[in-house]
């Protein structure tokens, strides 16, 4: 679970870091002049009809500072055009993209040049690394093209490469990489000018599991140290609640829901969220504040004593079911202050653990 959740959960009420306000991208024959046609709401009957391909529809979202926000849905449900719209490497057919409060569309070519430079950080499934560069090379190119000077980038690069851990790969080539020593680079090269915002595209999708798992370890472990402003694509459910403080899922170039992924479990907006959810296991994303029997209002939330069993609020059923089965008692579920708000209770846990099981759309 996502020990960055809480801290994001706080920051929702502030000014976002990243917004779309009603962002279309729509490929077809002068797709301005058709939105405008059908005053920016065409339906989906219209756009089939009329032969237009609606990548991005009527999205709205909010990216929180410093939230990992995770874009997610099947292929081809808009999820990578959504993100090339928020970085201007599409530009929006209509709408807005909001970085810091301003415009993206309306900002000079020059400019937001400078901004995909110095503020935004991207990385995609293929690693496109130069390969007659060697590590510390390879890294240090974005700095290059800022035209930072030689010494200056090539210390800033040794600092990301000793980050992500190959300080011992620095003179090798590409090609005398492991395929997640290679994505490591290019994490290492992305963060090089240390950007606001991280644009991650299904960065992980071409590795062997175990890789993955190392380097969804290795994305968490930067984020404790970086504290960046993360837009995340993956098709992968797991991977999802694994990293995301909120999720977003597109369906069709829709956004259908947003939250967190206990949200999508436990209130999912339609049966299709609830499918595309339904074989994730409860207990990794429950957490003990959703199932326990709360206390009465009239009854006094106490501080928990010392040596007293008791679970987080915020932990996973999967974290505390072990110790829920240790004893015949409910057991005591404490806030972030240490106070008694309610138990949970074996019955409670059985529940979550075994309900829910169906299938889900396949990528």
């Amino acid at each position: 679970m996502n020990l960055n959740r809480h801290t994001a959960q706080q920051t929702q009420k502030s000014e976002p870091k990243l917004a779309c306000r009603n962002v279309w991208k729509v490929f077809g024959h002068r797709p301005r002049r058709f939105l405008a046609r059908h005053d920016y709401n065409p339906s989906d009957q219209v756009l089939a009809e009329s032969n237009y391909i609606g990548a991005a529809r009527r999205v709205n979202l909010d990216i929180a500072l410093g939230e990992i926000f995770v874009i997610m849905g099947l292929s081809g449900s808009g999820k990578s055009t959504l993100v090339r719209c928020m970085s201007r490497l599409h530009d929006p057919t209509h709408g807005e993209i909001l970085f810091d409060g301003q415009d993206l569309s309306t900002v000079k070519e020059k400019d937001l040049i400078r901004i995909r430079r110095h503020k935004m950080g991207m990385v995609f499934q293929h690693f496109g690394l130069l390969p007659h560069r060697n590590v510390l090379e390879n890294v240090a190119f974005p700095l290059e093209v800022q035209g930072t000077s030689k010494r200056k980038r090539l210390e800033r690069a040794r600092e990301v490469i000793d980050l992500v851990g190959l300080e011992d790969r620095i003179d090798n080539l590409p090609n005398e990489l492991s395929g997640g020593e290679q994505q490591r680079v290019g994490i290492a090269r992305s963060l090089a000018v240390e950007p606001e915002v991280w644009f991650l595209d299904e960065p992980f999708s071409a590795l062997d599991p175990l890789i993955r798992s190392e380097m969804q370890d290795e994305f968490l472990r930067l984020q404790r140290l970086l504290h960046k402003t993360i837009v995340f694509i993956t098709h992968d459910f797991d991977e999802a609640i694994r990293l995301a403080d909120r999720i977003a899922i597109m369906k069709d170039g829709e956004i259908i829901q947003t939250g967190t992924p206990e949200e999508l479990l436990t209130n999912p907006a339609d049966a299709y969220v609830s499918e595309f959810t339904s074989r994730i296991p409860r207990g990794k994303v429950i957490s003990a504040q959703a199932v326990m029997d709360p206390l009465p209002q009239t009854q006094d939330q106490t501080l928990i004593g010392e040596g007293s069993s008791h679970v987080s609020a915020e932990a996973t059923i999967e974290q505390c079911a072990q110790q829920v089965f240790s004893q015949p008692e409910p057991l005591a579920v404490s806030d972030p202050k240490g106070r008694i708000v309610g138990t949970l209770t074996q019955e409670a846990v059985v529940e979550t653990l075994f309900s829910g099981n169906g299938s889900r759309p396949e990528a």
